[in-house]
């Protein structure tokens, strides 16, 4: 695949995975999440590599989430084709045998937060901020935030993030288990680096029998939970608050969706 959204790099066993979109803060549209899959898929049928890391171009964001740009023109059956393909992406990170790691700097929000989570460990740097944005522009966080975002933070923690949409600094995610560790911009590189190799020298069969283990109960859980929701989130794609949504982030301005008094 030629890739656009995307930078691959494998290197002394670890394949660097880049969302190279930093002229919108890495968000992601159709071709970056085939493109995502396309590179796991890579890396995970490469024997000679045994750890990867996501991360994103520049230092503003991580990734900011889906590209508002492509959501005017959606309708349900466009909707269910997307929900297709996050999956795809979402199934090849979970399933494959090796640990990915998150590197982060800046936002790391809405759909970027959601492939975070997809993540086995995630370090930051201190200028990082996680949080859901979904019911801020009329869309709904149900790739992985509504599944499996209550098993690192809690119950309660999780409700909070979605429901409010805000965002949270770097120590704050790690005081509430979203994220493994917290270390300055300039020592992001090196410590993510000493990470691969630590986990470089264990045993690899080990590694990846232990993956699949842990992540079987809560992998269980989400599957049986992406499907229904998945349709949920199709049927939203047209709709006028989605619409409205995306419109009003685009214009920059406050949606001013309808049903609730202001």
């Amino acid at each position: 695949m030629d890739y656009q959204d995307v930078a691959y790099e494998a290197r002394d066993g670890v394949a660097t995975i880049t969302i190279n979109r930093p002229e919108v803060r890495n968000a992601v549209r159709p071709r970056t999440y085939e493109e995502l899959t396309h590179a796991m898929t890579r890396a995970a049928d490469d024997a000679g590599i045994g750890v990867v890391v996501l991360t994103g171009a520049g230092d503003k964001a991580f990734c900011s989430g889906g590209d508002i740009r492509d959501k005017p023109g959606r309708d349900p059956h466009a909707g269910r084709i997307h929900v297709r393909r996050m999956f795809a992406l979402s199934s090849v990170m979970r399933m494959m045998d090796k640990p990915i790691i998150a590197k982060v700097r800046g936002f790391c929000v809405g759909g970027g937060n959601e492939i975070n989570l997809f993540c086995d460990m995630t370090i930051a740097s201190e200028d990082a901020r996680f949080g859901q944005t979904g019911p801020r522009v009329g869309s709904i966080p149900v790739w992985g935030a509504c599944q499996l975002l209550a098993r690192y933070v809690g119950e309660r923690k999780a409700r909070e993030m979605v429901y409010t949409c805000r965002v949270y600094s770097a120590r704050e995610s790690l005081e509430m288990g979203l994220i493994n560790q917290v270390c300055s911009a300039e020592e992001l590189d090196g410590v993510v680096d000493k990470l691969c190799q630590d986990i470089l020298d264990k045993s690899p069969q080990s590694i990846r029998i232990a993956k699949i283990a842990l992540n079987a109960g809560s992998d269980q859980e989400f599957y049986s939970a992406f499907f229904p929701s998945g349709e949920l989130l199709a049927s939203i794609f047209g709709n006028d608050e989605n619409t409205e949504g995306a419109r009003a982030f685009l214009e920059k301005r406050p949606p001013s969706f309808r049903g609730y008094r202001r």
